[in-house]
């Protein structure tokens, strides 16, 4: 028997004892060695030269890659290849960026239907998706820095890369153990400035991000345990069971709520792991705050107060898988400013990102959902800012409570609803039949009274110089005077 048969039995003795899948698994170990691996960069290398930076964040994270998917990381590395040469060849072209966005959604695609089963599978298609956006958004960036200044809005110009990136920078970007296989998003430019320590100079010790660290991972093993113990008495099998449909109306739908609750606890424990490791590398330097206090949260993917205290669905998106939100918002809402309509720009954007996370129809009605529910708030912003009653009742301060109360009801009641589809695909109907398709009663039909009503409560008023509305990650589409 190899070393790689009694690795694989142990892995898997030890995922059976503890009632885990052994990619599952797998996935856990590779982020955990995430903190040794940003520890030696932290006391061994941060005055190395990038060179030297790029080489071994390229080894151990293409090895940890290597660890999780065998061979299949070939995949990841001839991407990398690839763009590489559309860069050299293409340089900052608008046919550089084509081929790109092409080959690289094209690719994935391919390969979420050679991987894709009934179920979410931890297969080379996982981390692909990641690296899918960051090279296509290194790319846009490159596009970006060969524009005037003063083409470029306040991202672009501090994202723009005037120097074509080596490839051994774009591995390293890459395979950053701390972000390769589920996030967080970050730019070039990002990385080109942490490896060059350009941090460890602003921040005046580099050696400051270890305490910031260790609190997003102590809290990441907070919310992996609570999911833990939580999926213990409410998982994805009480959803679907027999005995579930035997429950009353009220009694699914608290399920249902719980249920999502609890699901989402297992994405944010990932990401808070996560994020500790490229925290504790010196990655997320983000400046000083008014106090003068150095910030560590460049690469945060999620906001937990604001997650926990959600009363509306806008406050979710803002404070859940951040960064892909706001790369979505970036290379692909505010790039279609030239289509002269923003709610049309906000639905390509959420196809895409339906299309980014797989091809199973769940997906694309879990971001339909989404565009509904956010239309819906847009509408009820719209109703409490533009009429002078309903404006006084809601900013009441004695009714603040009920207004949390009635707020977070409102979130728990259709949370499950609309993650229903993303999580079982395409026996999500069932689950939809179970709570009598309430989402699509309430926010579709919404979207049929609402121009009735929205005339006869909101007041017409002149057209102000600069309008704008919020979209998916709450960011801003400015719209020009007309």
């Amino acid at each position: 028997m190899d070393s790689t048969s009694i690795q694989n039995g142990i892995l898997f003795s030890i995922a059976q004892a503890i009632g885990a899948p052994e990619q599952a698994l797998r996935l856990l170990i590779s982020i955990l060695i995430g903190y040794p691996i940003a520890l030696f960069n932290c006391f061994y290398l941060r005055h190395k030269s990038a060179i030297v930076k790029h080489v071994f964040f390229t080894i151990t994270g293409f090895s940890i890659g290597f660890f999780n998917f065998g061979w299949d990381i070939g995949h990841s590395f001839g991407c990398v290849l690839v763009q590489y040469l559309l860069i050299k060849i293409l340089s900052g072209t608008k046919i550089c960026v084509a081929l790109s966005f092409t080959f690289h959604m094209t690719y994935l695609l391919l390969g979420y239907y050679q991987t894709g089963t009934d179920t979410y599978d931890i297969k080379w298609s996982m981390p692909h998706c990641v690296l899918t956006l960051r090279l296509i958004g290194l790319c846009l960036d490159y596009y970006d820095g060969r524009k005037k200044p003063d083409q470029l809005n306040a991202h672009q110009k501090k994202m723009a890369l005037v120097q074509t990136p080596t490839f051994l920078e774009m591995c390293g970007h890459v395979y950053f153990p701390g972000g390769f296989l589920v996030g967080p998003q970050f730019s070039m430019k990002r990385y080109i400035d942490f490896a060059n320590n350009v941090y460890d100079k602003e921040s005046g010790d580099i050696m400051q991000c270890i305490r910031p660290g260790l609190i997003r991972a102590a809290l990441g093993f907070f919310y992996l345990a609570l999911y833990q113990v939580a999926s213990n008495f409410i998982s994805d099998s009480v959803i679907t069971s027999e005995s579930f449909y035997e429950h009353t109306f009220i009694i699914r739908v608290i399920l249902v709520g719980l249920w999502a609750k609890i699901s989402l606890y297992k994405y944010i424990s990932c990401w808070l792991l996560t994020e500790g490791v490229c925290t504790m590398s010196g990655l997320t330097y983000n400046g000083k705050d008014d106090k003068g206090k150095h910030l560590w949260n460049g690469c945060a993917n999620v906001k937990l107060r604001v997650f926990e205290n959600a009363t509306r669905f806008g406050h979710l998106i803002q404070s859940f898988n951040i960064n892909t939100n706001a790369w979505v918002a970036e290379y692909i809402y505010k790039r279609l400013r030239f289509l002269g309509n923003r709610s049309l720009s906000q639905a390509i954007a959420l196809f895409f990102l339906a299309a980014w996370h797989g091809l199973h129809f769940g997906y694309y009605v879990c971001f339909f959902m989404e565009l509904i529910v956010m239309l819906f708030e847009k509408d009820m912003e719209l109703l409490v800012a533009k009429n002078p009653a309903i404006h006084r009742v809601f900013n009441n301060p004695t009714l603040a409570p009920v207004r949390w109360v009635v707020g977070k009801l409102y979130v728990f009641c259709f949370m499950g609803y609309c993650l229903a589809p993303f999580t079982f695909f395409s026996d999500f109907w069932s689950i939809y039949g179970s709570l009598y398709y309430m989402g699509f009663v309430f926010f579709l039909g919404w979207r049929f009274v609402a121009p009735l009503i929205l005339p006869r409560l909101v007041p017409r008023s002149p057209r102000s110089e600069v309008t704008s509305e919020p979209i998916v990650d709450g960011s801003e589409h400015p719209k020009k005077k007309q």
